[in-house]
């Protein structure tokens, strides 16, 4: 690769647009992971007691929403690479073969 062209290719709008769509898309599933984390954190800090509610013999509600966390993590993990394999990798590859011409 030369060096002209991946200076032309870093101040390409194609480029500055990918890279801002990824900074989007990492930036809301992040805050959507913290807000969910740090949302039953709080909640266990200073309301114990909506967690502490029997849903069984040894249940309580806050089990499941620790999983329901967890599981949460897993999806938002599950829709960055469902979007980074589909539609960045291809926007990559395009920016890529403009660099080739």
């Amino acid at each position: 690769m030369k060096k002209q062209s991946a200076n032309e290719l870093r101040e390409s709008p194609g480029f500055r647009a990918l890279v801002a769509r990824r900074w989007a898309v990492s930036l809301t599933l992040t805050a959507a992971m913290f807000i969910a984390y740090f949302g039953f954190v709080l909640v266990l800090a200073f309301h114990k007691e909506s967690l502490a509610v029997r849903i069984g013999d040894h249940v309580t509600i806050g089990i499941p929403v620790g999983i329901g966390v967890i599981l949460f993590a897993w999806v938002l993990t599950g829709i960055y690479v469902w979007w980074a394999n589909g539609r960045y990798d291809r926007a990559v590859h395009e920016l890529k073969s403009q660099l080739r011409s």
